[in-house]
């Protein structure tokens, strides 16, 4: 293993990668260490709305994401029983500069990879190095590694290190060694992907039902799989449930364990008891978070991502926010230097807008619409949705998401870049 770079990054996930490339277009050397044997496609679908995506804009990735990824056009809200309840068009539909995608996370991260690769050298990202922890000095980090074996790896000196370690981050771990378990929302959701023929607009996001007797969210993330042009369909069921799974991204799902809640959801423009059938694997669960942590930085050291942010996935955000997160922090380190006055710059600004984003979708992400027509309409079929919220309201639950979640459109637009 190297150790002369100025910027280690423990983790090769979306953040990490995107710090990566982010970093080498600003000219400040890095690599990345994954700890992994081999980095393989793992995952089902991830949203990336036009904040994000304004960033990888930025590092000249759309013409990759669009060759692998659907650009969604529209957002659509529906009950259990079917019925519609609201719908806007999204991405470059909505009047964005940018799009918004519905893709594969391995289909993403694997993209990420090789342009890394491509961009900063073949021995930018070492595998097989698990760090264990990191110490430093007024001037530098060393940070310390082992292999799956257990074999300690000569140890890696740098100027800065951010942990993009994810949900089980080392780096977090030693910043707040009593921190405790993770939150548990009180839903447990199933994941999975299959093939079928395009409903809908054929790039529709549908979130459909609540929460109480099952929800959904489904989107297709491929197309023209086959000659017959199907498309890979990512679906995720959600139900309450007083005990949480095992919190292991790849842990296998049971269909018998959610299935009955959707057994009758056949609607004129999907069956989506037969999708749920279908699919190629199965994948289970907790929708948890952890409360906002008051910094993420210490020193020399600091995270990103979900190492940083973890937060239940309501609001097809966690991916973005991690772009976002390094693609700001690069342009801290690009503006004051390989100092802890950058990471602090860094910590001020993205530590509170994410807060805000963790605990909006506690309270009120996008799906919220769902469950106000859940309650008002006491789970029954309406003649109108007029008779049951308004449009305006409706667009008022969208709206305010929007501008916590950093994509309003006007404001998105007008803001300077990042790097």
């Amino acid at each position: 293993m190297r150790s002369d770079t100025d910027v280690i990054i423990v983790g090769a996930g979306v953040g990490g990668l995107v710090l990566a490339l982010s970093l080498h277009q600003a000219g400040i050397a890095c690599r990345v260490y994954e700890g992994v044997r081999e980095i393989r496609p793992l995952g089902v679908g991830i949203n990336l709305l036009p904040h994000a995506t304004r960033e990888l804009d930025e590092l000249g990735l759309l013409p990759t994401l669009d060759a692998i990824a659907v650009r969604t056009r529209e957002s659509v809200f529906y009950t259990r029983h079917g019925q519609f309840i609201y719908g806007e068009p999204a991405g470059i539909d909505a009047g964005y500069d940018w799009p918004q995608y519905s893709i594969h996370r391995g289909d993403l991260q694997m993209a990420l990879l090789a342009a890394v690769r491509q961009r900063l050298g073949d021995d930018s990202v070492v595998v097989n190095a698990r760090c264990t922890g990191v110490e430093q000095d007024a001037d530098a980090v060393t940070a310390r590694f082992q292999d799956n074996d257990g074999n300690a790896l000569p140890p890696v000196r740098g100027r800065i290190v951010v942990g993009c370690d994810g949900i089980h981050s080392v780096l977090r771990k030693q910043l707040y060694p009593q921190e405790g378990a993770p939150r548990y929302s009180g839903v447990n959701m199933w994941r999975g992907t299959t093939r079928c023929k395009p409903f809908l607009s054929g790039a529709s996001m549908v979130r459909a039902g609540w929460l109480s007797t099952g929800k959904m969210v489904i989107y297709p993330i491929r197309d023209n799989i086959d000659a017959d042009g199907n498309q890979l369909v990512n679906w995720v069921a959600e139900i309450e449930a007083a005990e949480p799974a095992v919190r292991d991204w790849n842990r296998s799902g049971r269909l018998e364990d959610f299935f009955p809640a959707f057994s009758n959801w056949h609607f004129d423009w999907l069956d989506v008891a037969r999708l749920i059938q279908d699919a190629d694997a199965i994948l289970e669960y907790p929708m948890v978070d952890q409360d906002p942590l008051p910094t993420w930085t210490q020193g020399r050291m600091t995270l990103l991502g979900d190492a940083a942010h973890p937060m239940v996935p309501r609001g097809s955000n966690g991916a973005g926010q991690a772009v976002v997160d390094a693609r700001y922090l690069t342009g801290q380190l690009k503006r004051l230097g390989l100092t802890p006055e950058a990471l602090q710059q860094y910590d001020r600004v993205r530590v509170e807008a994410t807060t805000r984003v963790v605990l909006t979708n506690r309270s009120n992400p996008p799906d919220a619409i769902l469950r106000e027509v859940h309650e008002r309409s006491a789970d029954k079929p309406y003649a109108r949705i007029e008779d049951v919220i308004s449009r305006e309201e409706l667009e008022g639950i969208s709206r305010r998401y929007k501008q916590v979640a950093g994509f309003d459109p006007e404001a998105l637009k007008a803001r300077a870049p990042y790097v």
